[in-house]
């Protein structure tokens, strides 16, 4: 699973435990809602401009979002 995938999952999980809808974090990020669908899908790989604003808007470290849990290890390719 590479960065793009760990960081839609991440964002979709962290997005949803906020009760926050694909809208409201568009809007406090800056971004067009469909930008931020294409991210929770891993169809777009965010800049780390993008990145931060997602994460201040989600009232989380940017880490957060790029982070590698259990749910999705590192795999060797």
């Amino acid at each position: 699973m590479d960065l793009k995938e760990v960081m839609a999952i991440n964002l979709r999980r962290i997005r949803h435990v906020k009760k926050m809808t694909q809208e409201e974090l568009a809007d406090g990020a800056g971004l067009s809602v469909r930008y931020v669908g294409a991210i929770e899908r891993a169809d777009v790989s965010a800049s780390v401009t993008v990145l931060g604003r997602i994460a201040k808007a989600l009232g989380v470290e940017a880490a957060d979002l790029i982070k590698r849990t259990a749910a999705h290890p590192h795999r060797a390719r």
